[in-house]
């Protein structure tokens, strides 16, 4: 299979390729696709054979659930039994936007993308791209992160090529993404509602519309192997780059001191060592290949760049990658979510 790249820089001028990208979804086929969190591998969210291409895809575990995208609340009624009141709430002032909701599930979502659970996630993502292969297409369409599972989630249209290319026919190119990490996922089956992974909706704006959420176990701990996955993000190793990560986690002067020690030691046995560091630290390490991720104090940034500074160290062939851990409030959850599971849960704590 050839995989085509259209970049979409104007969708007024452009509506035939987006036409041509709604006919491939309406056909049963599988294209990639520019959100605000990360790329999506999307397909026909009702048509169980075409939710299949995308596990195929990927590589992805059959019982590792997806996201299904919508255009608007309108939508919503087709694919859940019954919507509260909270989330009408969170839809009107989130959506679109990076939250992913959990509700109980019509009988007219396949099983295939639930994994067999009784509950579906839904999202409305915040791209003009994404918004209108929903539009033209006229379905609900399911989609996961457009990367290989378990590498790092592309935030650019190079990345998705890298990994899917020959695996499936189109890929819209709508420029870098802007959250850089995948949606935060609320289920709201639960009271209080549970965030099951965090993202750039953080706790502190979820609270300050529908007041407690409690957080998952699993955000920052591996979930138990007899346990479900309820959202994507949570079973398995996600994220992850060639090289093995490490995670340090403690106060900054002991995080450095520890990466100094042991980029010092990799060194003497002949290995290349990444040090994924902060605007703030990274002039303070003498060694070793230092990208940052941008300023700690702007969880934000961090959030936005960690993806492709993770997809970086691939190119620059490094044997072990040092990350510095961050304060996990507002998107710092979200961050250390994700380096926890691109380490498989390999943490240093000081």
């Amino acid at each position: 299979m050839i995989t085509r790249v259209v970049s979409i820089t104007d969708l007024k001028k452009q509506q035939d390729e987006m036409r041509e990208a709604a006919r491939l979804i309406r056909l049963g086929e599988v294209v990639a696709f520019p959100t605000e969190t990360v790329y999506g591998l999307g397909a026909d969210a009702l048509d169980a054979g075409a939710v299949r291409k995308i596990f195929r895809a990927k590589g992805r575990p059959a019982d590792n659930p997806l996201i299904i995208h919508i255009h608007d609340t309108g939508q919503w009624q087709k694919l859940v039994e019954e919507i509260p009141d909270s989330a009408y709430l969170l839809a009107e002032k989130f959506w679109p936007g990076p939250l992913t909701m959990i509700l109980n599930k019509s009988g007219e979502v396949p099983a295939e993308v639930t994994a067999g659970l009784n509950t579906v996630a839904v999202r409305v993502p915040a791209h003009p791209v994404a918004l209108s292969l929903i539009s033209l297409s006229g379905v609900p369409i399911a989609a996961p992160s457009a990367n290989r599972s378990g590498r790092p989630s592309p935030t650019a249209a190079q990345h998705v090529l890298k990994d899917m290319a020959g695996r499936i026919p189109l890929i819209l190119d709508g420029g870098r993404t802007d959250v850089g990490v995948e949606s935060t996922v609320l289920d709201l089956t639960k009271s209080p509602p549970v965030i099951l992974r965090p993202g750039g909706v953080t706790v502190e704006m979820l609270e300050s519309v529908i007041g407690q959420v409690a957080i998952h176990p699993s955000v920052m701990q591996p979930v138990q192997k007899d346990e479900a996955a309820h959202s994507p993000g949570m079973k398995y190793v996600h994220y992850a780059p060639k090289a093995p990560v490490v995670l340090i986690r403690g106060s900054l002067p002991k995080q450095m001191e520890y990466i100094r020690t042991r980029v010092s030691s990799e060194l003497e046995a002949g290995k290349q060592v990444g040090i994924l560091a902060t605007d703030q630290t990274i002039a303070c390490y003498d060694e070793g290949i230092r990208l940052s991720m941008g300023d700690r104090d702007k969880p934000a940034d961090l959030a936005g760049n960690l993806f492709a500074r993770l997809r970086e160290f691939d190119d620059l062939n490094v044997d072990i990658i040092l990350a510095e851990g961050v304060d996990e409030k507002e998107e710092g959850l979200a961050v250390m979510n994700r380096m926890a599971r691109a380490a498989g849960f390999c943490i240093i704590d000081l």
